[in-house]
């Protein structure tokens, strides 16, 4: 069940009022009033390894529930580097960078990361100069409490030779690592000197190391996805030879030679003999991606000596509807499950997949418009933990300020236990700049900007510290592997996703009416239950949606904990828990009452977080930030409106340049705290600047957001 199709918020409307973002480089004073670093531990695993609860939840080694607010870093890796504007003339380092992030609320970085050898490497060796980034990046997260997810492989980028001996030589790599024997041994081998070799920068080697959190077995492959078809000659050979084997001990006896199906038609609806031979073969996909997990496992704890958590994967698959059930499940061999997932509208242009140009095609997409395609509306297996690796609100996209307002309020309510934004190579924020060096164009792969990372720490915060309450389970069903395995439509399933770099040949959506409403995800969290038993595919519980949270009529799904709302029709989302409250979207599309806030703007779109940082209710707390983000551009940034494959969008005729150029605040706030008194200024560093002078109405104080910034404290 999807949403009607609606007009996208435009870019090129009338011009706005902006500022340039320029701030200086953070010397981390003392004097910042903004600074969430107290929020990590001294030393991250100071206490011992993270771990997993009975509700499926993140621990500490001493027991201590733990969100990640995460990023993928790239800061340091070996590649050419450039100066850029911003002051910034030197390499950016990794002691500095976890420094900066750590104060603006990150707890977690993932490393993804290729430890394959390079083609003049033989096949044993690892590619050192990953291994070298790695270790010094783990030991420098470590220092400013942040923990790290290595995700070591990707089978796209990796290059087997003849050399390899691996049956049909040179080829690509996906899939390979599920059921080829010698690939398999060469990846264990690559684990071992990454894993068990003394991190010189630390002392120890990782397989020991509490600051390593999560071990990822292997970044975006499955064999339920369309790439699985890509294997062929010798391997696929011996794939169909692994897959009569599977028959065999499945049915008992010898059976007449089955040939592999192409994955297309696992999306099909099929009948008689043709759904049988589908249930066989997802069932052996599934399978042997899940004894691949499970062997791993093995090797990293009774041969490496490990105990951190281990995460098998992230990917989706052919069809969401009918199969990735099964892929979550094939994740149960290790103890956390991932998913990367992106959001963001189309972009055509010669290079889409990296780089922003002139004469370039782009919608302008908010998710407030199109809820169902937030990267957190996720099916969450029960008792275990999920993690989003890797996300973005991805550029040309300019309602990126609600992505951390977004991601922060829905993750609390429905339990997500860890978002890794992606992603940075900067120990700063990152002006605008040319992709890869490449130029004429603007980088797409941008996380540094004062729209996502400018809102990290109001969102980080209330997420970190609870400040938004988790809902009761909005459904939960029960689903017996067979009925998995024969591709059953479940009653509720979530959307793919969006992926840039893949999205041109597969289609988006799954085109399945399922029996409950996909708003569920926006009232609370939407759990399953796997068995082995056949009889156990009880009906789903689920509340009666239609009343009081799901209203189709008129647009709105609220929360079941009553702190969130959004109505998708005018495109405003609503926060009003103790102490957070807020909203983002079409701020000017009403007046906004929340209990203990009011806002009046006139700003298209923004985002506004109150959140009290001292953890008590808005109306008694003695410091409160109040966090404003709204659209920012490359400076010249000029585009026209022009259809996008039959969408309204618009035709990009200068990209611009350094730096960001701010749309102006144009906000009134009225908060409820008879105490409060006064407003502090701060800049993108925390740092105070200057002072706004409100008025008092009676028990509301009340203050024009100033226009050039993103913070103020009020006290």
């Amino acid at each position: 069940m999807l949403l009607a199709t609606i007009p996208m918020l435009g870019c090129s409307q009338e011009a706005p009022k902006t500022w340039p973002f320029t701030p200086p480089i953070d010397e981390f004073s003392n004097q910042s009033l903004l600074d969430l670093r107290y929020l990590n531990e001294k030393t991250a695993g100071e206490t011992g390894f993270v771990s997993v609860d009975s509700a499926g939840d993140f621990r500490l080694g001493n027991g201590k529930p733990a969100r990640f607010w995460a990023i993928n870093s790239g800061v340091s890796r070996e590649k050419p580097w450039q100066k850029r504007p911003l002051g910034r003339d030197t390499e950016p380092d990794l002691a500095r960078a976890a420094r900066f992030y750590a104060k603006r609320g990150v707890n977690l970085v993932r490393l993804h990361s290729h430890v394959d050898p390079k083609e003049n490497q033989k096949p044993t060796e690892i590619n050192q100069a990953e291994r070298d980034w790695i270790w010094r990046s783990v030991a420098a997260n470590k220092k400013e409490g942040i923990y790290t997810v290595v995700s070591p492989y990707w089978g796209v980028p990796a290059k087997i030779t003849e050399a390899w001996g691996v049956p049909g030589g040179a080829q690509n790599a996906l899939g390979l690592l599920f059921f080829d024997p010698k690939f398999r041994g060469y990846y264990k081998g690559w684990l071992r000197q990454l894993l068990a070799e003394k991190n010189p920068y630390t002392g120890i080697p990782l397989a020991q190391d509490p600051a390593l959190a999560i071990f990822q077995i292997q970044n975006e492959d499955s064999l339920l996805f369309w790439t699985v078809d890509n294997i062929k000659g010798p391997q696929r050979e011996n794939l169909e030879r692994l897959y009569q084997a599977f028959l065999t001990r499945k049915y008992k006896t010898a059976r007449p030679a089955q040939k592999l199906l192409p994955i297309w038609e696992a999306t099909q609806v099929r009948e008689g003999a043709a759904r049988q031979a589908l249930q066989d073969q997802i069932e052996f996909y599934s399978r042997t991606m899940y004894d691949f997990n499970a062997d791993i496992a093995k090797f990293c704890r009774q041969e490496l000596g490990m105990k951190q958590l281990i995460n098998a994967g992230n990917w989706r698959t052919a069809n969401t509807a009918r199969l990735n059930d099964a892929e979550r499940w094939s994740y149960t061999a290790n103890e956390v499950d991932a998913v990367n997932r992106y959001f963001g509208g189309l972009h055509k242009g010669p290079n889409e997949g990296w780089a922003i140009q002139n004469d370039d095609l782009y919608t302008d997409k908010t998710a407030t418009l199109a809820p169902l395609d937030l990267p957190v509306t996720l099916k969450q297996t029960a008792g275990r933990p999920i993690m989003v690796t890797e996300s973005s609100w991805v550029m040309p996209n300019f309602k990126r300020a609600e992505g951390p307002w977004l991601i922060a309020t829905y993750s609390a309510l429905t339990g997500v236990d860890a978002f890794f934004w992606f992603a940075t190579g900067d120990d700063g924020f990152t002006p605008p700049e040319s992709a890869n060096g490449y130029n004429p164009s603007q980088a797409k792969w941008v996380l540094g900007d004062p729209d996502q990372l400018g809102t990290f720490p109001a969102a980080a915060l209330l997420y970190r510290t609870g400040l938004v309450k988790r809902g009761a389970p909005a459904v939960t069903e029960y689903r017996p592997l067979n009925a998995v395995f024969d591709r059953q439509v479940p009653l509720i399933a979530e959307e793919s996703g969006f992926d840039p770099n893949r999205d041109s040949f597969v289609p988006l959506n799954s085109g399945i009416t399922t029996a409950v409403d996909p708003l569920a995800f926006l009232v609370g969290p939407v759990v399953v239950h796997f068995s082995a038993d056949p009889t156990q595919g009880n009906p789903a519980q689920s509340k009666d949606l239609s009343r009081g949270f799901i209203d189709r009529a008129n647009g709105v799904v609220k929360s079941n904990t009553q702190e969130l709302s959004l109505d998708y029709q005018s495109g405003l989302a609503t926060l009003d828990a103790p102490a957070a409250q807020g909203a983002t979207g079409r701020l000017n599309a009403r007046p906004i009452k929340l209990s203990k806030l009011q806002l009046r703007s006139t700003n298209p779109f923004g985002s506004v977080l109150a959140v009290a940082m001292d953890g008590k209710p808005l109306g008694e707390s003695q410091k409160i930030l109040i966090q404003v983000g709204t659209v920012s551009r490359p400076t010249g940034w000029k585009d026209i409106p022009a259809d996008v494959e039959k969408q309204p969008g618009f035709k990009i005729t200068n990209y611009g340049k350094a730096p960001w150029a701010v749309d102006s605040a144009d906000l009134t706030i009225l908060l409820s705290n008879p105490t409060a008194k006064q407003v502090t200024i701060l800049d993108a560093n925390g740092m105070p600047v200057s002072k706004v002078t409100p008025t008092r109405k009676g028990s509301q104080l009340e203050f024009k957001f100033p226009s050039n910034a993103m913070y103020v404290i009020v006290s």
